[in-house]
């Protein structure tokens, strides 16, 4: 299987939340946008700053992020995928959302493989579903 992850998908992962990705790191390749390392770092800092995570767990949750960011292929941003990001999409789509959702979409067709997108955000689930493609996630 090759699929697009969403940073809910990671995020989930490396704070070992309940209803995880079943399939996690049993993928053919996966794919993400440069965002991901963004969304992620943010959470983590967040959760640092509030007072959820010591020295230490922080240290170790962005070491594991930077081992699933060379695990995958990281997607950087481009014009072309911030274009197609403004462009109307069929339900309504937040900002960052879309930008992942253009990225899946230009990796479709550059890749011409099946491509599933992986997501917990039952919203973005509909997005790409009304674009063709099959999720896992937030079903």
């Amino acid at each position: 299987m090759t699929l697009y992850l969403d940073s809910s998908v990671a995020l989930r992962v490396l704070l070992a939340e309940k209803a995880r990705l079943e399939t996690w790191g049993r993928w053919e390749r996966a794919f993400a946008s440069e965002l991901l390392g963004l969304e992620v770092r943010r959470a983590i800092d967040r959760l640092r700053i509030l007072g959820h995570l010591d020295q230490r767990a922080t240290a170790a949750l962005l070491q594991h992020t930077a081992t699933i960011e060379d695990a995958i292929s990281i997607v950087p941003l481009t014009r072309t995928i911030l274009r197609r990001a403004a462009l109307p999409m069929a339900t309504p789509v937040r900002t960052l959302d879309a930008i992942h959702i253009a990225t899946a979409l230009v990796m479709r067709e550059r890749s011409d493989l099946p491509l599933t997108f992986a997501t917990h955000d039952v919203r973005q689930a509909d997005a790409v579903r009304a674009l063709g493609f099959s999720t896992i996630g937030a079903d």
